[in-house]
């Protein structure tokens, strides 16, 4: 059911005309961003609604500092067999406020655990994570509310089947910092040989670095094998500039207890049919390919966390699992780098977070990871 109260089609019919390397290339999967960036805000919500009849849904948590809600429910061993839809927030553990929008908006839809007799009494399932933005770029007690979810659901909502996903300084994004760097969020997808789709959205906001400190190479890049690698002059006036800002972040906070605290969030989908316990394994996939873009990764201060929902409007053919698990990996990887390249810096009053473009320059013309989701040609093999 839409925003005007009309019926979704099933995901399997959710075609689009063109892939967009985007998570809403999986069928059923729509994301909605909204965010707060000027007066003193610098925040956001992504939402990332699942189709009319729910999910099947896994989570696996691998930071030392998760803020999250409803992540037990996701267990193989417990009652929940669908979830309706994911909350990736700014604003620490205060973000979470974001799902209660988020599940007002669905109760009054009717999409929900059916409770009692009434169709009407629902209970919707919205797993929920926070990065940590405090107080970096905006106000300490700038943060997403209940308000903030529902506008993400609606924007979600509202857009056609496979539309384009904003990149960058967006939604659960708008505030997020990367090794000093400025994080954001980004997406990417990928299609199997047998036409199944699997897709990433990633909201970077690590602890550690996406980029290669003797060359500034990004890792992710480096793990595709065609990085771009900056020449020794580049490299060296981008880590001068780099010096400043942190020079200068440090001014702006000092006297202030300030832990380098952090968080990465995914949201994995694919159009097959899996099992609970087998999307909890692809979401656990997810962390090597954060591991591959990302270094160090799963620190103590960091509370990365991945989803995995997987829509069933394809049957799983034998021995696909694998490819499934393996493709999981390669698009999370994609993502970063996207998030990276597509985030612009920031000024604030809780530091300077120069962008990678402000420091490298635009990726090269015709680099696969430049430029927006809505840009992107088919150009994986086997579309």
């Amino acid at each position: 059911m839409d925003t005007h109260g009309g019926q979704e089609p099933h995901p399997a019919q959710e075609q689009p005309a063109r892939t967009r390397d985007a998570l809403t290339d999986v069928p059923g999967l729509r994301v909605g961003h909204a965010q707060r960036d000027g007066d003193g805000w610098l925040t956001g919500t992504t939402v990332v609604l699942a189709p009319q009849e729910g999910a099947v849904a896994g989570v696996d948590c691998r930071g030392g500092a998760p803020g999250t809600r409803e992540t037990d429910a996701l267990d193989p061993r417990n009652l929940v067999e669908r979830i309706h839809a994911v909350v990736l927030s700014g604003g620490s553990a205060f973000g979470l406020d974001a799902a209660t929008g988020v599940m007002s908006w669905l109760e009054e839809q009717g999409r929900g655990v059916q409770v009692g007799a009434d169709p009407s009494q629902v209970v919707p399932v919205v797993p929920a994570a926070v990065i940590f933005d405090l107080g970096r770029g905006g106000r300490w007690n700038a943060r997403p509310d209940a308000e903030l979810g529902r506008e993400a659901v609606e924007a979600a909502a509202a857009t056609p089947p496979g539309a384009p996903v904003a990149e960058g300084s967006v939604g659960a994004g708008t505030g997020a910092v990367v090794g000093g760097l400025k994080g954001g969020t980004g997406t990417a997808s990928t299609r199997l040989a047998s036409g199944a789709v699997v897709g990433a959205l990633v909201v970077l906001n690590a602890a550690g670095s996406a980029t290669d400190p003797a060359t500034g190479v990004l890792y992710g890049e480096l793990a595709d094998g065609l990085p771009h690698i900056p020449s020794e002059d580049e490299h060296a006036e981008a880590e001068i500039l780099r010096s400043e800002a942190r020079e200068e972040t440090d001014r702006r906070v000092a006297g202030t207890l300030r832990p380098a605290l952090n968080t990465t969030l995914v949201v994995l989908g694919t159009d097959t049919a899996l099992t609970r316990a087998q999307a909890q394994r692809l979401a656990g996939s997810a962390h090597d390919g954060l591991a591959r873009a990302v270094r160090p990764v799963h620190l103590m201060h960091d509370g990365d966390t991945v989803f995995a929902l997987a829509t069933g409007a394809r049957e799983l053919e034998t021995g696909e699992f694998n490819e499934v698990l393996a493709a999981g990996a390669d698009v999370v990887v994609k993502a970063v780098v996207k998030a990276v390249r597509a985030a612009g810096g920031v000024d604030g009053p809780g530091g300077v977070f120069p962008s990678y473009s402000d420091l490298y320059g635009p990726a090269l013309p015709g680099a696969d990871e430049a430029g927006s989701s809505v840009e992107h040609e088919e150009r994986d093999a086997g579309r």
